[in-house]
């Protein structure tokens, strides 16, 4: 996952607890894709196949997203000629707004990156696919970054009282571009299990029908708020089997714990939700009486 490219010009759980996402029915991931199997553990940090793999401690990498520059050219055992062209995404990328968004990379550069981490069995067919996927799902993962944002922005306050209530922020209803989050870096991590993600895998093995896989990736991505605020936000990526002959996705996207206040909005956006939740069950209980005493 976050396989953006960072060189990009600027350019006018029983299941885990985020909604499923399942790509465009033309974009199906192979059962080949890398995504799809466990990381070797003596590979670098990342199921990410644009991560350098062991030993590319001395080359070059992008302080942006700690990935080598592939190229654009044809590997030498390639059969297929693959796109070269790149698709921008709908992330903001860098401080300002003139930086542009980021960019996702080539069918080419993400063939170049598998043959390089060793997925050389992948079928070269496959591969425009393989990114239409993980596109997709990136840009799932910003959209699930922008709730909590539009949330939370505006203080804790405002925050707690929208998870409460049900209302919306001021954020939430105007989406003002110019206050809209932006993605500064990321970082793919998924040999270092967050500790959420490790208690869910201690609960199913203690309740064994909550039981789900672990999480086939994980991400760090720094957000910096409209306030200039630099805030970490954590990615767990599920994979949730086939629905309808589709692949089914699950994230679980959050702030990280590196505050006090961070931890503050997980808290409320969880106890927001359970909050509504049984208002919402009195209140049908009691409708329910009511109507039976008539």
């Amino acid at each position: 996952m976050g396989w953006f490219w960072a060189d990009a010009p600027a350019a006018a759980p029983a299941a885990p607890p985020n909604k499923p996402l399942s790509p465009p029915k033309d974009n199906r991931p192979p059962p080949s894709c890398p995504m799809n199997k466990p990381a070797p553990k003596a590979e670098a940090p990342s199921a990410c196949p644009m991560n350098p793999p062991t030993g590319a401690s001395d080359e070059k990498l992008n302080p942006l997203n700690l990935m080598p520059n592939l190229p654009q050219t044809r590997h030498a055992s390639q059969k297929v000629d693959l796109p070269t062209e790149r698709t921008i995404s709908s992330i903001p990328k860098g401080e300002e707004a003139t930086e542009g968004k980021w960019e996702y990379p080539s069918p080419q550069q993400m063939y170049n990156a598998l043959i390089r981490k060793g997925h050389d069995q992948t079928p070269e067919d496959a591969v425009e696919a393989m990114v239409a996927v993980h596109n997709f799902l990136n840009e799932g993962a910003w959209g699930e970054i922008k709730t909590w944002e539009h949330r939370w922005s505006n203080g804790l306050w405002e925050g707690l009282k929208a998870s409460f209530t049900g209302e919306h922020t001021p954020q939430e209803d105007t989406h003002d571009p110019e206050g809209e989050p932006r993605l500064l870096r990321f970082q793919g991590r998924s040999q270092d299990p967050t500790p959420k993600s490790q208690i869910l895998q201690l609960v199913g093995k203690v309740f064994p029908k909550r039981a789900t896989p672990p999480p086939f990736d994980r991400h760090d991505w720094f957000v910096k708020r409209k306030d200039g605020e630099v805030r970490r936000y954590v990615i767990d990526y599920y994979s949730g089997g086939l629905e309808n002959d589709l692949p089914v996705f699950f994230l679980d996207v959050r702030p990280a714990i590196d505050s006090v206040g961070q931890g503050i909005e997980r808290i409320g956006m969880w106890g927001g939700g359970v909050w509504r939740n049984l208002k919402a069950t009195g209140a049908g209980a009691k409708a329910a009486e009511s109507k039976k005493d008539e």
